[in-house]
């Protein structure tokens, strides 16, 4: 693991400067803007972002989180999105070293961490965002296959049917009050990556994500935040099984094969 520390580093800094475009992305793709034009602005007092304040997680803590011109507070979650990304990054290079399939499963980090915070803000999963990242996703595995030979292939694409049909099952099965369609787009994504690595963390990251789904949902009606009617958004507890997949999938299905067996 210490082999990949330096390209972790380079990595987690990459993902900090992505992190600042999904907060771009968090903002305006719920709001159907454009994420290239305008230029960053503050919306209150409405000037431009200057280039020396758009230096991820820097910027903010030297404005002391308030805009330069107005002094309107800048929500800390912009630091700590860029933060995440940045440490999505650094740890799955760590996991995975410098191997085919890594860009495929930075690039599903970072869709999926702004999939995640617009599902919390406004309960849906884009299909801007989604569909093409099913695409993206198998162009990036076919480089892997390239690169790294096929065999992986086939448990892909049978995770990603497996995940496609038990959610697409889900929605139907409620006529879509137990589980939104930007969930069943999502699905097939996270089964073809998470399958590329194995069946341990495809099977694990589609259980995980109902599990941590069911632990939320209670936890949130015990403390009286939710009801039996409230809709609680599943996406980000989808994405969280997933990477609870990528991270310890092998290990945990790995024991729990031997005490089956």
């Amino acid at each position: 693991m210490s082999a990949n520390l330096p390209a972790a580093v380079l990595l987690g800094v990459l993902g900090l400067l992505i992190g600042s475009f999904l907060n771009v992305v968090v903002y305006r793709v719920p709001a159907g803007k454009s994420v290239v034009r305008p230029g960053s602005s503050c919306p209150v007092c409405e000037h431009p972002v200057r280039p020396r304040d758009n230096v991820p997680v820097v910027s903010w803590l030297m404005l002391r989180g308030r805009c330069r011109d107005c002094a309107t507070p800048i929500s800390a979650r912009y630091p700590l999105v860029e933060l995440g990304c940045g440490s999505l990054f650094f740890a799955l290079t760590l996991r995975l070293g410098i191997t085919p399939v890594l860009p495929a499963l930075l690039f599903l980090a970072a869709i999926g961490l702004a999939l995640a915070l617009i599902d919390l803000d406004v309960c849906r999963l884009p299909f801007e965002i989604s569909v093409p990242g099913l695409g993206v996703t198998a162009l990036l595995l076919a480089l892997a296959g390239l690169a790294d030979g096929w065999s992986p292939v086939a448990v892909a694409l049978l995770s990603s049917a497996a995940w496609f049909g038990l959610y697409w099952s889900l929605w139907y099965g409620t006529g879509g009050r137990g589980m939104g369609l930007g969930d069943v787009v999502l699905a097939p994504t996270l089964g073809l990556a998470l399958g590329w690595l194995g069946w341990g963390p495809s099977l694990v990251g589609l259980l995980g994500g109902f599990g941590i789904g069911a632990v939320v949902g209670v936890t949130l009606m015990m403390i009286g935040r939710a009801g039996r009617r409230t809709q609680i958004p599943f996406g980000p507890s989808m994405l969280a099984g997933a990477l609870v997949g990528v991270f310890a999938g092998s290990a945990i299905w790995g024991a729990y094969l031997g005490v089956m067996g």
